[in-house]
């Protein structure tokens, strides 16, 4: 009996705080390499005039008509994901090394309320590394060195609007949703993310190699995850 080919599934992928699409590269081509479809959404993050709302309009218009896609979120991704969700039909939503928000909280109000900094600074001192945030220390540390620096030209602010702008979600949506969060994060460490996860959505965040860039870093690993238990 001839074994049955693996089922295509289209990923969206969303970027953190700038809104680099970029940031994906690798995990479009690996994805891609295995069959599936993908697209990375390129926000307005530096855009004064766009925030969550626009951000949200991005995301539904690249899903368009696949209600079963795979949407994936990172870092401050994690915000703009669940209105999606609250919008249009999504397979499956996985957020990965992301900030997990209540409804109607603000990226703002979501360091002081998870304790976000608390952690980082606890993490940083147990494990030898500068307390001081730089991109080196805590996003780039297990980046390939060609990777970061083709990454430079990338870069972008994320403008102040969005950090004052709720989730605008009445309850987290019914999305299956799995948080995947990486062993060797330093800007949102392991053991904060899975309380997050746990305090705020009842599930068990699944640990994964590399660091808050994951998807820089080990993309061959990420997208072994992604993958799995796919809709």
């Amino acid at each position: 009996m001839e074994r049955a080919e693996a089922r295509a599934n289209v990923f969206v992928l969303v970027p953190g705080a700038g809104g680099a699409a970029w940031y994906w590269h690798r995990v479009v081509a690996e994805l891609r390499a295995r069959g599936h479809e993908a697209v990375a959404v390129d926000l307005p993050g530096a855009d004064e005039s766009s925030g969550l709302p626009q951000y949200a309009d991005a995301v539904v218009e690249a899903i368009g008509d696949h209600p079963d896609a795979v949407l994936v979120a990172q870092s401050m991704g994690g915000f703009t994901a669940p209105m999606v969700c609250a919008r249009v039909p999504v397979g499956l939503l996985v957020l990965v090394n992301a900030m997990v928000p209540l409804p109607g909280e603000t990226p703002g109000q979501w360091w002081g309320a998870t304790g976000s900094e608390r952690a980082r600074v606890a993490a940083a001192e147990a494990g030898g590394y500068g307390t001081e945030f730089d991109l080196d220390t805590y996003f780039l540390h297990d980046v390939p060195p060609e990777i970061a620096a083709a990454g430079a030209e990338h870069q972008r602010p994320e403008a102040d609007v969005a950090f004052n702008q709720p989730c605008d979600i009445e309850r987290w949506p019914d999305t299956t949703t799995r948080v995947l969060a990486a062993a060797g994060d330093r800007f949102f460490p392991v053991d904060f993310q899975r309380r997050v996860a746990r305090d705020r959505l009842g599930i068990e965040a699944e640990t994964i190699p590399g660091g808050h860039l994951a998807a820089l870093s080990h993309p061959s690993q990420l997208v072994d995850r992604l993958v799995e238990r796919l809709p």
